[in-house]
């Protein structure tokens, strides 16, 4: 508890501008990723993992895929405490992440009008056709 207190200014620091990282990656990364989805991304009956269609380079790309998503579920639940976008931290890696019932998740909030309305813009100012409604 002492190295806390003693390095409590030093760590909010940090974790601040991993914040504002984690922030400026995803108005980055949201828009281009959208862009690339398939139209039937949220439509598809099931979706084929990576090590599927790429082999084993697919397998390693999952493999950082879901430790990328471990580090920002992390690092936004430390930000929930501290200053920093913790919960968009936390849905990013969600999304990066691959578990049980992820693709029923995603569908059932891109189901909401609100949120399928933003996607759609973001992929129609990108020059893209509009996802197909799950």
């Amino acid at each position: 508890m002492a190295w806390l207190e003693q390095h409590a200014p030093e760590l909010i620091f940090w974790v601040t501008i991993a914040s504002l990282l984690t922030l400026l990656g995803a108005i980055l990364a949201v828009p281009w990723i959208l862009s690339r989805l398939p139209v039937d991304y949220f439509s598809a009956p099931e979706r084929r993992p990576l090590c599927r269609q790429y082999g084993p380079p697919g397998l390693l790309l999952s493999l950082a895929k879901n430790l990328l998503g471990l580090a920002l579920l992390l690092l936004g639940l430390v930000m929930l405490l501290t200053p920093g976008q913790g919960l968009l931290t936390i849905l990013l890696g969600l999304l990066l992440m691959n578990f049980p019932g992820k693709y029923h998740l995603e569908r059932a909030v891109v189901q909401r009008e609100g949120v399928m309305k933003a996607l759609n813009w973001i992929r129609r100012r990108r020059g893209q056709p509009p996802f197909d409604s799950p």
